[in-house]
């Protein structure tokens, strides 16, 4: 190996290891957008009243974040921060609220979850999800039971469906 090559390896070597650390300096990644969530937001109300429930919604980004909060006429006073924490919990932790309180039971080695502050482990909280990635998450709260909820942030969730598969 000459020394021009020899220096020139070097050189590759540096700037390939350079790259490498600003790209670890520079995160990128998909969130919802504004519009897209009260999109989600008003289906998943509409959903809700045409099943004759009085809810609230949330929708927050992939940090938990609010972006957008809906409540029905009628909806009693708990369900906005109700909403909003299922559709927190559910952003944080990267899992539906059903399925956190199936693993979070008393005695089960994940029960101290519901003892953390803002976690509302009640069914109704789901991500919204595009490619592998979260975008953010979607909570209904006012429908009778968890699982009432969640079928309306289902269909708040289908309704933004096909502008989520880019």
């Amino acid at each position: 190996m000459t020394m021009k090559t020899l220096v020139a390896a070097i050189a590759l070597s540096i700037a390939a290891s350079s790259m490498a650390r600003a790209e670890e300096a520079v995160v990128s990644y998909k969130s919802l957008g504004l519009e897209l969530a009260l999109d989600a937001a008003r289906a998943a109300l509409k959903d809700c009243q045409k099943r004759g429930y009085q809810v609230a919604v949330a929708v927050v980004d992939r940090f938990g974040t609010p972006q957008v909060l809906l409540r029905d006429r009628f909806a009693g006073p708990h369900t906005p921060p109700t909403a909003t924490g299922k559709a927190w919990t559910s952003a944080t932790f990267r899992n539906s609220t059903t399925e956190l309180n199936a693993i979070s039971q008393p005695g089960m080695m994940q029960a101290g979850l519901r003892n953390l502050p803002n976690v509302v482990i009640i069914g109704g909280g789901l991500m919204i999800e595009s490619g592998g990635a979260t975008l953010g998450a979607i909570g209904v709260s006012g429908a009778p039971g968890g699982d009432a909820d969640e079928a309306c942030a289902k269909a708040g969730i289908a309704a933004i469906q096909d502008k989520l598969d880019f």
